[in-house]
């Protein structure tokens, strides 16, 4: 397992709300075996310090890459 991204991580200002919708959806994806499902999750446009907030419970990017990354090993 990689070591989980904390949300202040500088590499998460380089995502843009195409690549983070991209992830959303990669997250309906990959969660829908496991009944992880957020159908309400989208970029809600708000920004933390240049870093994009995902709209469940206005998340981090970090947030939404550590939960994809815990759903690839788990489909392995």
């Amino acid at each position: 397992m990689k070591i989980p991204l904390e949300p202040h991580d500088p590499y998460l200002r380089t995502y843009t709300e195409p690549e983070v919708t991209a992830l959303l959806r990669e997250l309906h994806d990959r969660g829908k075996p496991f009944g992880v499902q957020w159908a309400s999750a989208r970029v809600n446009g708000a920004t933390v310090d240049g870093r994009l907030l995902v709209a469940f419970g206005d998340t981090s990017v970090a947030t939404l890459l550590n939960l994809l990354e815990l759903l690839r090993e788990a489909s392995r």
